[in-house]
């Protein structure tokens, strides 16, 4: 494992900034996930990371040695892709070992560490197949799995569950954070546009807007405690609700944010604010009320369970003390 450090880090594509000055520390043995809009620079800052791309200024150091220069093959990396980058005409096994073979490895090691990944990865059993073969969740954990039999220092995942369906991406999802839980604390790096991988694998997550960080925080300091309009219309499903305006000056603040969680139901004449439900959303577990209060928006409304809520029922609606956040004129947190 290695720590990272990125300090004033820049891309630029000829007149095109893309990243614009990223100060980052990355500790050892550290699962990072970085999140975004399309757009955002995410993926360049992978990409920067690996060597896959040449840094246009600042530095990149890993354990304090600076790398900027280091072609990715002395990086100690392991990089995993959404187009999981297979070999057709290969096996799984001679695939997962390619990158030990280019090193001459021997063949006892080849097959001690493939099959150690593979049963690590519970695809032992397709060690003979062809990628055509396997489905796409086996493609990606064997993707996976050669990049654990280079032993690296860190992982890079860009987007590696994008391409799976729903149930796939849970399941890949689980299988990544055992592999980190597993591999002795190896420092992992991944990107992802999913709110919920972010949240349920990260120890820390970097938000980045227009090639800038954010915000770096665990997904609870986010999730609590943002420190913009933007990181809190952007962490959370559904977001929270931010209400400006003459909701908002009542107040004191230019913008007000509270979760769908942390807004109660009443009667309409004891209600902060009054509205009609506009639309339902059942999903088994949770009921989502969308409630129009004169806002630009409706508001989001959480029930637990299964509930039926006809549209147009009136409701009174009232924030819980010590739930909602405040942002001045420039989008920053009052605290």
């Amino acid at each position: 494992m290695a720590e990272i450090e990125l300090k004033n880090l820049r891309k630029s594509y000829g007149a095109l900034d893309v990243i614009k000055g990223v100060d980052l520390k990355i500790r050892k043995g550290e699962f990072m996930v970085f999140v975004g809009p399309s757009g955002c620079g995410k993926s360049t800052l992978l990409r920067l990371i690996s060597g896959l791309e040449e840094i246009t200024d600042g530095d990149l150091e890993f354990d304090h040695i600076r790398v900027n220069d280091h072609i990715p093959s002395k990086r100690g990396i392991a990089m995993v892709f959404q187009s999981y980058a297979l070999y057709p005409h290969m096996t799984v096994f001679e695939n997962m070992a390619f990158g030990m073979k280019l090193a001459k490895s021997s063949k006892e090691d080849m097959h001690a560490r493939v099959t150690t990944a593979a049963e690590m990865l519970q695809i032992d059993h397709l060690l003979d197949r062809k990628p055509k073969a396997l489905s796409g969740g086996q493609r990606q954990r064997v993707a996976i799995g050669r990049a654990i039999v280079r032993d690296p220092q860190v992982f890079l995942f860009d987007e590696p569950l994008s391409n799976l369906d729903a149930a796939l991406r849970v399941q890949t999802r689980l299988e990544i954070a055992k592999l980190h839980h597993d591999m002795d604390g190896v420092t992992m790096i991944y990107v992802t546009h999913d709110q919920v991988e972010a949240m349920t694998l990260a120890d820390r997550i970097c938000v980045l807007r227009d090639g800038l960080v954010e915000q770096v925080g665990t997904p609870e300091e986010l999730y609590d405690a943002p420190d913009s309009v933007f990181v809190a219309g952007f962490i959370g499903s559904p977001k929270m609700n931010l209400l400006t305006d003459g909701l908002a000056a009542a107040h004191n603040c230019s913008t007000y944010g509270i979760r769908p969680e942390h807004i109660e139901i009443c009667k309409p004449s004891d209600g902060l604010w009054n509205g009609n439900v506009v639309h339902a959303e059942n999903l088994g577990s949770d009921h989502y009320l969308f409630v129009d209060i004169g806002a630009s928006d409706p508001l989001i409304v959480r029930r637990s369970g299964k509930q039926t809520t006809p549209i147009g029922t009136a409701l009174g609606l009232h924030p819980q003390p010590g739930h909602a956040h405040r942002f001045d004129a420039l989008d920053r947190a009052i605290r």
